[in-house]
């Protein structure tokens, strides 16, 4: 289990940052997938022979893998058909590793992979290396409400002249490192206004991983937040919470008197905070 755990260790870590490569992410779960598939097919006798060794070294008895597995029941135990290390490798070692190989599919299927391959094709490292308009638009299709019929018709035409544009005529987009440093740069050259679609996208592009790794947390401090002492609290008390513990980081650089002042500015009361 620890192995297999090892596997998804580098993509759960990559997926939970605030400020998420969703390249490098894309990749790591095919990465996963094929490391999975190898230990399967490849490393399942070298596993016996570790806990083999680990049962020698602690002396704790080794069945026979050989035997016929016997299923031990409350009621009775039951001779099965097959053998102790067909049970080992298959109704254990690879009914994990294919229910791992699963929950990956299901979690990374055509529409969520689409939907980050597209992100990923905004990145402007290397002069826009990983550019891929079909690709891009095949991401907004998922969004109708933000892209309808008419502006897909517009997106694909700014879309064309602006690769053009920032890749090889504005020498001011040649080094930026991230979807970040794009949304800036196109502000502060004022083509967010002559490319209002790509602008659009690009600020989709930043937001939705930032959201989706922030309703993790939220969920995952609302364990903390809600205890049996406060599981009474109303929406708006849960949200004054939620969001200073949430975002822990950002609060601490606001300073005691800017918080008393903000609570004083609220509402008149008798006594100076």
């Amino acid at each position: 289990m620890r192995d297999i755990l090892a596997i998804t260790n580098e993509l759960n870590t990559s997926l939970q940052k605030k400020e998420q490569d969703i390249a490098n992410a894309i990749l790591l779960v095919e990465v996963a997938k094929k490391r999975l598939q190898k230990l399967r097919e490849e490393e399942c006798d070298s596993l016996i022979d570790k806990v083999s060794a680990f049962c020698v070294k602690y002396n704790i008895l080794i069945p026979n893998f050989d035997d016929l597995y016997v299923n031990s029941g409350r009621s009775r135990r039951k001779v099965a058909d097959y053998t102790i290390l067909h049970h080992y490798r298959v109704d254990i070692f690879f009914k994990i590793i294919d229910w791992q190989v699963q929950e990956l599919n299901a979690r990374f299927n055509e529409v969520t992979t689409n939907l980050l391959v597209g992100l990923a094709c905004l990145n402007p490292v290397d002069s826009f290396s990983s550019f891929d308009i079909n690709k891009i638009l095949r991401m907004t299709e998922l969004y109708p409400d933000d892209f309808d019929e008419n502006i897909m018709v517009t997106l694909k035409n700014q879309l064309e002249t602006c690769i053009v544009d920032v890749r090889d005529v504005d020498e001011r987009f040649s080094n930026l490192q991230g979807l970040v440093d794009l949304s800036e740069t196109l502000v502060k050259t004022k083509k967010h206004l002559n490319y209002p679609f790509v602008f659009r996208l690009v600020k989709f592009a930043l937001l939705l991983p930032v959201a989706t790794a922030t309703v993790e947390r939220t969920f995952s401090a609302m364990k903390s937040i809600k205890s049996e002492l406060r599981n009474r609290m109303n929406d708006e008390f849960m949200s004054g919470c939620l969001v200073p513990y949430v975002e822990r980081k950002i609060f601490n650089t606001i300073s005691d008197e800017t918080i008393m002042n903000t609570f004083q500015e609220i509402k008149t009361r008798r006594g100076q905070l």
